[in-house]
């Protein structure tokens, strides 16, 4: 290649009337051709190839490499007839694994043809930055469903217009060709998922989340910018929990919002081997920090990134999360930037991370964005969620968390419907049993709310104090058995309705009564209520 290199340039400098542009262009390709162990690169030239004379030479090196497994277009422009011509020297490459080409005016039905009539069995197939759109992915269908892709263990599909339409066609195929491949004994294991930029949105990342809960087998999913809500965030949270080896979740710039983020947590809590998480700029919130930290309090054993920047966290939530990851010994970096700490906050994080002697896993925080109005955004939330469940025809009970059911024990129904010292003592002293079946323990918003309500009897009278310290005392310790995803769902459900933390939707809060502290107190002083929650309500209440 070297001396053909020269040979052209040497003669284009001799012979004025050849297109010496074009020439010399095509010397400098060559020149940067790599040829590797059954690879053929023609990455990051930046060729325009538009006909099948522009591809004359390229065609001739596909069809005399003996033993081509991989080929490379990324970063040329190839248009139809070219397309079609690199494809009909495919059909002879039985051992093509790789394929990778952007900015490809490419009839995809041409390519898939191809490779299907060679006998390809595909490992990696990446056509990133094409505008294919659901047409394209329609032509690349069969070739995903063909035993061609039964060996597929990497797809990338970055920013190539797929829509809703494309997810699904998508979705369908790779479920097709799992189907296929296993009824062959060898079930397709895709490692690698990439599909950012591709307006994906909740329907097509849900089709696309059936197909990955089936597959089990990813270790990357990258799905930035896709449009995707909560419901859809929901949908992948639930497939992800079926893929026990994933290592890297990048979902950068979606939204994720309370629902979508507790959801999230509760998937992350099942996986052991998650090293890279992105969810910058998704909305997490305070709420959805706290509940991501109660999965490092006791899970992801080997995360080395966390992104949680432009979440719209505030400063007394981000110093939970500091907290959470002190004792992650392989953790590289934590990115809260862009958040809502203010600047007081910003300095709080620092020294927190530099007591910890974590300070350099912090990244920058110079795009903070102060901290938040008091009523910013309340209005906005409560119409959108007030509009979302009229929509889906959900009736609002968000302000009755305990529910009195039909069949209530007759003092206990009387107890939930007026709240008096009297009506509790009237329990007697199987008070704590007839309560606890009626409050959903595993529900953390019955729980806050059933704590409110009783801790607002407490008075310094022997008998009351007594009735509501013990009552709580067991409603607590069994609410706290569960896993702490759950019992930090709690706190800071709690912490939302006593105005200490800005919460989404209705959320009733409560007048701060004197007995609600006083056992608040009593409560973390019990053995049943772990000292890392203890230190979380510390950090919110000292703020």
């Amino acid at each position: 290649i070297q001396f053909i290199s020269l040979f052209l340039l040497s003669y284009n400098t001799t012979d004025p009337t050849m297109a010496s542009d074009d020439i010399a262009l095509l010397a400098e390709a060559l020149s940067k051709t790599h040829v590797g162990y059954g690879e053929l690169s023609y990455k990051g030239q930046g060729l325009k190839l538009d006909n099948t004379e522009s591809v004359k030479e390229l065609v001739r090196e596909i069809e005399e490499y003996q033993g081509l497994r991989a080929l490379r277009l990324e970063g040329n422009t190839v248009g139809v007839e070219a397309a079609q011509a690199i494809a009909k020297a495919l059909e002879c490459k039985d051992q093509l694994q790789v394929l990778g080409g952007e900015r490809l005016e490419i009839n995809c039905l041409s390519l898939g043809s191809a490779l299907m009539t060679a006998g390809a069995r595909l490992r990696e197939l990446d056509l990133s930055d094409n505008a294919f759109g659901p047409d394209g992915i329609k032509g690349i269908e069969t070739l995903l469903k063909s035993s061609a892709c039964h060996s597929l263990q990497e797809l990338r599909l970055n920013n190539c217009g797929m829509g809703i339409g494309g997810g699904k066609i998508l979705a369908a195929a790779l479920t097709e060709c799992h189907e296929q491949s296993s009824a062959l004994g060898a079930p397709l294991k895709l490692k690698v998922f990439q599909a950012g930029r591709n307006r994906l949105e909740n329907e097509g990342a849900t089709a696309l989340a059936l197909a990955f809960q089936l597959m089990g087998s990813l270790e990357e999913v990258h799905m930035p910018q896709n449009g995707i809500n909560h419901a859809g965030v929901t949908a992948l949270a639930t497939a992800m929990q079926h893929n026990p080896h994933l290592r890297i979740l990048n979902l950068n710039d979606n939204t994720f919002t309370k629902r979508g983020a507790l959801a999230m947590a509760q998937a992350l809590r099942h996986l052991r081997t998650v090293q890279v998480i992105n969810f910058g700029d998704c909305l997490v919130r305070s709420e959805g920090a706290i509940a991501l930290s109660a999965v490092l309090r006791e899970g992801l054993p080997t995360l080395k990134e966390l992104n949680l920047s432009f979440g719209e966290i505030t400063e007394a939530a981000a110093l939970v999360l500091a907290q959470a990851v002190q004792d992650k010994p392989h953790m590289e970096k934590l990115d809260l930037n862009g958040n809502c700490l203010g600047e007081e906050g910003c300095e709080a994080l620092k020294e927190t991370m530099d007591n910890m002697d974590r300070a350099d896993i912090l990244a920058s925080l110079s795009d903070d964005e102060g901290e938040p109005d008091e009523e910013e955004d309340e209005e906005v939330e409560d119409e959108e969620n007030g509009k979302e469940m009229k929509e889906k025809g959900v009736k609002d009970d968000r302000e009755s968390p305990v529910k009195l059911e039909p069949t209530c024990h007759p003092e206990i129904l009387s107890f939930l419907s007026s709240l008096t010292a009297e009506t509790l003592l009237k329990l007697g002293d199987n008070r704590t049993g007839l309560i606890q079946q009626h409050v959903d323990v595993s529900d953390p918003d019955k729980v806050a709310d059933a704590f409110l309500r009783i801790s607002s009897l407490y008075s310094d009278d022997h008998e009351v104090k007594k009735a509501v310290l013990e009552t709580i005392d067991i409603l607590l310790k069994k609410a706290f058995s569960g896993s702490s995803l759950q019992t930090y769902s709690f706190l800071s459900t709690l912490l939302v309705m006593l105005g200490l933390l800005k919460g989404e939707g209705k959320v009733k809060k409560v007048q701060v009564l004197p007995g609600h502290l006083l056992v608040l107190e009593h409560a973390v002083q019990q053995d049943y209520f772990p000292q890392d929650h203890a230190t979380l309500l510390d950090t919110f209440v000292a703020r």
